[in-house]
């Protein structure tokens, strides 16, 4: 039998899963819910009817740290010129000791080319779908979107960050086939930030992101280049994910083992990719290096460390530069997080010093002996951010995240405040208006929420009592509120959301009229119906 939720998760040794499994809400009326279930009225599950599961490939048997680390080409878009990237199939190899695998890319590498784009200049990027016409990871046709209707491939391309005009964000439903393109335009009327992008389509971008479509995009402002940071061949992209690999180097995708509903709640691989590559390692010199970290992930977080517990510096986050530095010696970040952090390796010349995920390295850094010149500098105050009063709100709004499970504890369908993507938007925040929203989490799992077109501030976190909530809709708290993080306290697109807290973010909804979405970022979460429109209204 393929794995269930419970027992999948104890395969994720290497890091911090995303959930804990006691039980959750019983879901009481499923009758939507249409592959083969078993048990009584208040008792359903599916019943599996496959049991094939490929042989998997064990990484802990590959030699580390063979591969130099893959660095995608640059590519850049602030030239006026219409910048064009095809997403196709392709075959690249992980390891130096494994054949090739089959991975879907933008521009024929995973990741896909780093866009740079400067702020305040208009970037215009042709995004054109030459993939297949078949999939070749397993499509759940019960999952929204997904219908058995619909076109097996499909795309469309969200810049994670961005703050663009409704056309032009990667809209879910607003999919395209192979053989079509579509020209998106993006302002940058934004600060410097490490954005990215990647498929966004109604109910396979699991399955396409897993695939291998995203890539980094950067944005650059006169204020970060006047810091005199580590820059051009010191300033280095690294794209983590994981997956699950067949003998024969091939992605597998974990599947229910319900033929009709294959779909499984998080998926977790024991294969740690560090730009597209198992264990690589990277050549460095003993000065300061700028590492631009992103978590492309379908629901890993990762628990990043040097060796030894050195420390380096955090100098940003999602939407930007921090206020100042901060010396960390462990960072987490959740799926879709962004973190910006510079090491000095100025004092481990001749050294190889790994870079590890919780207890295992996931890549290696070789630091070169003699001496080196190094004008690079890392501030103590690296720009404003002041902080949003809860005053300038007008609205609030309170967001319940739901899980509803079966009698087994397996999860059946996740939700936003109770509701489904089809039904009728709910949040309509005025267009230049400032509102908090507070997440109140009924699950056990830490949801990262993504909120497109704008960034935000963290208010605060607090416990609460769940059965109350449950009996009576009411918030009794139980705790104390607790600040963001320190290395939360810049500008944000992603916010975790822990369970038994409500967590309140503030935000300001600039940038323009129409629909948009929010969304957790665990995508096989986003994929079952945690996701839901907003719409920002004219004033």
């Amino acid at each position: 039998m393929p794995p269930s939720r419970r027992e999948f998760l104890k395969w994720s040794v290497l890091g911090l899963s995303a959930s804990a499994w006691p039980m959750r809400m019983l879901a009481h009326d499923m009758d939507d819910m249409k592959p083969k279930m078993g048990g009584g009225a208040l008792c359903k599950h599916m019943v599996a009817d496959q049991a094939k599961v490929p042989r998997l490939l064990n990484p802990m048997q590959l030699k580390p740290f063979v591969d130099p680390l893959p660095l995608p080409p640059v590519l850049n878009a602030s030239d006026g010129k219409v910048l064009q990237v095809s997403m196709k199939e392709t075959e690249q190899k992980l390891h130096r000791d494994l054949p090739p695998t089959r991975v879907w890319t933008y521009g024929g590498c995973m990741p896909g080319p780093t866009i740079e784009v400067q702020s305040g200049k208009v970037a215009r990027i042709d995004w054109r779908n030459d993939l297949p016409a078949k999939h070749f990871l397993p499509i759940d046709h019960h999952i929204h979107g997904a219908e058995k209707d619909k076109p097996e491939v499909r795309g469309i391309v969200h810049v994670h960050g961005a703050r663009v005009q409704t056309d032009s964000d990667g809209y879910p439903d607003d999919w395209y086939v192979p053989g079509q393109s579509r020209l998106h335009m993006y302002p940058n009327k934004q600060d410097a930030a490490a954005l990215w992008y990647h498929d966004h389509a109604m109910g396979i971008n699991r399955l396409n992101i897993y695939a291998g479509l995203f890539g980094n995009l950067i944005i650059r402002d006169e204020h970060e280049q006047s810091l005199n940071l580590p820059h051009g061949e010191f300033e280095i992209p690294l794209t983590l994910s994981d997956r699950l690999l067949t003998q024969d180097a091939q992605l597998y995708y974990p599947v229910s083992g319900n033929s009709e509903a294959p779909w499984v709640s998080e998926v977790f691989g024991d294969a740690m990719l560090v730009n597209g590559a198992l264990l690589p390692y990277l050549e460095v010199q003993p000065r300061r290096y700028r590492f631009r970290v992103l978590n492309a992930a379908n629901a890993r977080f990762f628990h990043l460390k040097l060796a030894g517990e050195r420390p380096f510096q955090q100098i940003g986050s999602d939407q930007g530069l921090l206020s100042a530095p901060l010396t960390q010696k462990a960072v987490l970040i959740a799926p879709a997080e962004r973190v910006d952090l510079v090491v000095d390796f100025s004092t481990m010349a001749g050294q190889h010093i790994a870079l590890y995920n919780d207890a295992l390295p996931i890549m290696q850094f070789r630091v070169g002996g003699g001496n080196v010149r190094d004008g690079s500098v890392v501030p103590a105050v690296l720009r404003d951010i002041p902080r949003m009063p809860e005053s300038a709100a007008t609205n609030q709004r309170l967001m319940t995240l739901d899980e509803y499970d079966d009698c087994v504890a397996e999860p059946m369908l996740m939700l936003l405040n109770g509701k489904r993507w089809h039904e009728p938007v709910t949040e309509k925040p005025v267009l230049g208006s400032t509102e908090i929203w507070s997440f109140v989490n009924l699950t056990d799992d830490t949801h990262p929420i993504h909120l497109h077109l704008v960034r935000f501030q963290i208010l605060d976190r607090r416990r609460f009592d769940q059965g109350e909530w449950l009996a009576s809709k009411t918030i009794r708290y139980t705790g104390a509120p607790e600040p963001p993080l320190p290395n939360e306290m810049g500008w944000k697109d992603i916010v975790q959301a822990s369970p038994g807290v409500v967590t309140r973010i503030i935000v300001r909804f600039d940038g323009y009229v129409g629909k948009y979405v929010w969304h957790c970022h665990l995508l096989e979460h986003e994929a079952n119906e945690m996701m839901r429109p907003f719409e920002v209204v004219p004033a």
